[in-house]
């Protein structure tokens, strides 16, 4: 049996403060209650910062240690002052988990190039911002993860979510660099593909939007079912990844719906294995 590095036989800090953009609903939220359920010190960022406060408070009354700060991913500032004030309340960030999103239901040739360019500073350039500002630390200190929430629209792209599919190739193209790069620094960088999941993303779409954009979906085989996801599903994929032992690496995983259960269909050789059996 071979030896363990050193580096297979570190155990995880006892306390390990973690960041949560995107907090303020959805996988976000979901995975910053997760988390601290499992005692992790959490910071709930987003710019809904009444509906992350209220949040934390929930997670302190059960016993948990959250707070929550204003975070606007699109603004290089308030990533900065995000970041610093997360610092100074819970101490070295070792978790980041990057869940802020938006996507907007519109064609390539249908998304004006500002709202375009929007949805890539929230999806994509975002993202840089921040783990240009936190993951430093982290490899100074050598250890850390840093979980992104991508999409399976990266593996399976739908029609009429142009810029939303465009930004989160993008991001995955950054994470597999970024992974490489860290490799050999202590800090851990995995990606989480959720499948169709229920999350305040979409909620607010016009049906008369809706309806042809599933009916395009299914056309190209895209909704093999109509089973979702819970964002609390998702969640638990981010705690195994932030959870597995140093020296084991959850590089990604594709989270998929379980198909709603069908009834059994009969087998046409029972009725025959019963006339024999008599």
């Amino acid at each position: 049996m071979p030896t363990p590095r050193p580096s297979d036989t570190l155990e995880h800090p006892t306390r390990r403060p973690a960041i949560v953009t995107g907090a303020s609903s959805g996988i976000g939220l979901a995975a910053a209650v997760h988390l601290a359920s499992l005692g992790h010190p959490v910071v709930l960022g987003a710019r809904r910062t009444d509906v992350c406060a209220t949040a934390a408070r929930e997670i302190t009354d059960a016993g948990g240690e959250a707070i929550a700060l204003p975070l606007d991913v699109t603004d290089a500032g308030s990533v900065v002052e995000f970041a610093t004030a997360a610092e100074a309340a819970v101490g070295p960030i070792e978790v980041l988990v990057s869940s802020a999103g938006d996507v907007l239901p519109s064609s390539t040739i249908g998304t004006d190039p500002e709202t375009f360019l929007h949805q890539m500073e929230v999806n994509l350039l975002g993202v840089h911002r921040l783990v240009t500002r936190v993951v430093p630390a982290m490899v100074e200190r050598q250890r850390g993860d840093v979980v992104f929430i991508s999409s399976d629209v990266v593996s399976r792209p739908r029609p009429n979510m142009s810029s939303y599919v465009t930004a989160k190739w993008g991001l995955e193209g950054l994470i597999h660099a970024m992974r490489m790069e860290m490799e050999g620094t202590g800090v851990r960088v995995s990606t989480v593909r959720p499948g169709p999941t229920v999350t305040g993303m979409g909620a607010g779409w016009d049906m008369d939007v809706v309806a042809p954009l599933l009916e395009e979906w299914n056309r190209w085989g895209l909704m093999r079912h109509d089973g979702y996801l819970s964002a609390e599903g998702v969640a638990s994929a981010v705690a195994a990844i932030v959870t597995a032992p140093r020296g084991t690496h959850l590089a990604a995983i594709d989270v998929l719906p379980e198909a709603p259960v069908r009834p059994r269909a009969k087998d046409p050789m029972d009725q025959t294995r019963e006339t024999g059996a008599n």
